[in-house]
């Protein structure tokens, strides 16, 4: 599941420490100093990146993908997924 401590970090790569209060986020450099974060880029790219979640929630396990694979061949297994991917594009 992406939680929003993921996309602060992924779009401030200098931010090592996040403390949460509640809807604020107060984030911290390696250095202990505070990094300034832009809340509305962060909010926008956590729900560019909700995909992420709806797919994995939808795909089979790993365990009945495998079965898929060896019963009905990588093309069949591909469909299968490229169902979900249709679903769910990338935002």
């Amino acid at each position: 599941m992406i939680r929003k401590e993921d996309i602060i970090v992924q779009l401030y790569s200098d931010v090592v420490t996040i403390h949460i209060d509640g809807d604020s986020y107060t984030c911290l450099d390696k250095d202990g100093k505070g990094v300034s974060i832009d809340l509305d880029a962060v909010n926008t790219e956590f729900t560019k990146q909700g995909y992420k979640d709806k797919r994995a929630a939808e795909y089979p396990s790993v365990v009945d993908q495998l079965d898929d694979i060896y019963h009905n061949g990588i093309d069949a297994w591909k469909a299968t997924i490229k169902t979900t991917k249709d679903k769910y594009p990338k935002s």
